[in-house]
């Protein structure tokens, strides 16, 4: 018996359900990527998250709003110094924001320049209660990182690592050098009446170390 042929290769019937579960398979894999991946708009905050960290753009951004802040909720040194020897632990939860080792407190004062030592001049302040010494960082060196956690609103879940918190708060600092303290000659201070508004960690109620977000020569 002759056989006739198609000239058309003859489809096992077996590979058309094995050629559809393919397709359906990669199109679920395609599907699942779809719903895994985000859109980050340019601009947005997702996209700025994704972008190299810059410590000395986000010191520019950031020292405005810390210096408002800190002006707004600022206490006057007298009262303040009267509510610490009253009750330390209350002033501080009172007035301040919880710090590692304790609060930091914004506060304002005017008063008298008396000495400079290393990078900070001792002001001498009227109406404190107690002995207290008040030291007003001037530079060249700022040390500390009060002001960044002056209000609260940074923590270091904020950053990738604890070398950008770090840096975080040195680049704040350099922007009180820049904006507060660049026209200061704080050698030639002493006997001179200055205002100042800042912040310090209260460790030592007997002893302020302010860092300012104001400071006004009279």
């Amino acid at each position: 018996m002759s056989t006739v042929s198609t000239g058309q290769p003859l489809r096992s019937a077996k590979s058309r359900p094995y050629g559809v579960i393919t397709v359906v398979g990669v199109l679920a894999v395609l599907v699942a990527i779809a719903l895994d991946t985000t859109v980050v708009h340019i601009g947005s905050e997702q996209d700025m998250r994704q972008k190299a960290f810059s410590a000395e753009a986000y010191g520019v951004a950031e020292f405005p709003k810390i210096r408002d802040n800190v002006e707004k909720r600022a206490v006057d040194a007298a009262l303040l110094s009267q509510a610490i020897e009253a009750d330390k632990k209350a002033a501080g939860e009172k007035y301040g924001v919880a710090g590692g080792v304790g609060p930091v407190i914004p506060v304002k004062f005017t008063g008298v320049v008396s000495e400079r030592k290393a990078n900070y001049n001792v002001v001498k302040v009227d109406g404190l209660a107690g002995d207290v010494t008040v030291r007003v960082q001037t530079g060249p060196a700022l040390n500390g990182t009060d002001l960044r956690d002056a209000t609260g609103t940074i923590s270091f879940g904020q950053f990738t690592n604890q070398i950008e918190y770090q840096n975080a708060g040195s680049a704040i600092n350099n922007e009180v050098k820049k904006q507060v303290l660049a026209n200061l000659d704080p050698a030639n201070l002493s006997g001179k009446t200055v205002s100042v508004v800042g912040v310090f960690q209260l460790i030592n109620p007997k002893n302020w170390l302010v860092t300012p977000v104001s400071f006004e020569v009279k």
